[in-house]
């Protein structure tokens, strides 16, 4: 299989066939020194933004390498997005599961400092401040740029600045977004819903997740008033950092993702 490789800052025509494209700075420091990559190797590249380039590698350097492209593939937007409204977890079971819905299709990602959330931001009306928070958000971003190039993905997806939750209560009373907080309070399923008319018919589709100790009553009672669906995934309880995964599957599988 081959590897991929970003330069996100190219446009779309630079990765037309026959097209050398060069990679520098850290992305071609670490292909080179770590990953020990050669002339003659066939790998991709790509911009993050939907283009995926597959040609051979020319010419190789000790910080650059440049690939000669042969064929191209532009992947469009999707019809229906899906964004994963993440609570901020202890250790690193919140960067699992940023790691783990970028691998399973996710579009975008964004944090959320519940009010249970043992780690804290601030930033969104939070604790820790602006900075504490900005390092969060790049922290996240790196991490589903490395899960995008493990997956091979055309897309990298967004990671959002913190919100707070009247901003996930907007969402949910806005056209065109559901907004999905995997709760069991209404027993309802979520393999259920997605198979509606409305998972369809949506531009965007949030999955809000608690944190370990889950959602507060008046958390889930104020997305509920706006317009959230409280869906469950099934018997069991997973951790927050596989529940919007395994949500992401359910939805991958019945918008036709997978």
């Amino acid at each position: 299989m081959a590897n991929l490789y970003y330069r996100e800052e190219l446009a779309a025509d630079a990765f037309a066939e026959g097209a050398l494209v060069e990679v520098t700075g850290d992305e071609a420091r670490h292909a080179v020194r770590v990953s020990r990559l050669r002339a003659g190797e066939r790998i991709l590249v790509g911009n993050g933004a939907g283009v995926l380039g597959d040609g051979v590698v020319e010419a190789i350097a000790k910080d650059r390498f440049a690939v000669r492209v042969e064929t191209v593939r532009h992947e469009p937007e999707p019809e229906v997005r899906i964004v994963l409204v993440q609570a901020l977890a202890k250790g690193d079971r919140d960067e699992r599961a940023v790691e783990q819905a970028t691998e399973f299709g996710v579009d975008a990602v964004v944090p959320w400092e519940a009010s249970r959330s043992v780690s804290r931001w601030g930033g969104a009306g939070g604790s820790g401040g602006a900075e504490k928070a900005a390092k969060g958000v790049a922290k996240w971003a790196r991490i589903a740029r490395e899960a995008s190039k493990q997956s091979l993905r055309a897309r990298i997806p967004e990671v959002r600045d913190p919100v707070r939750l009247a901003a996930i209560c907007g969402a949910a009373a806005s056209d065109g977004v559901e907004v999905i907080a995997l709760h069991p309070r209404s027993g309802e399923r979520l393999s259920g819903w997605a198979a509606s008319d409305a998972a369809r018919a949506a531009r965007e589709i949030m999955i809000v997740v608690g944190p370990e100790g889950g959602f507060a009553d008046d958390e889930l009672d104020a997305l509920e008033a706006a317009g959230a669906h409280p869906l469950v995934l099934g018997d069991t309880v997973l951790r927050t950092s596989s529940a919007g995964p395994a949500a992401l599957a359910v939805l991958g599988a019945a918008l036709g993702r997978w």
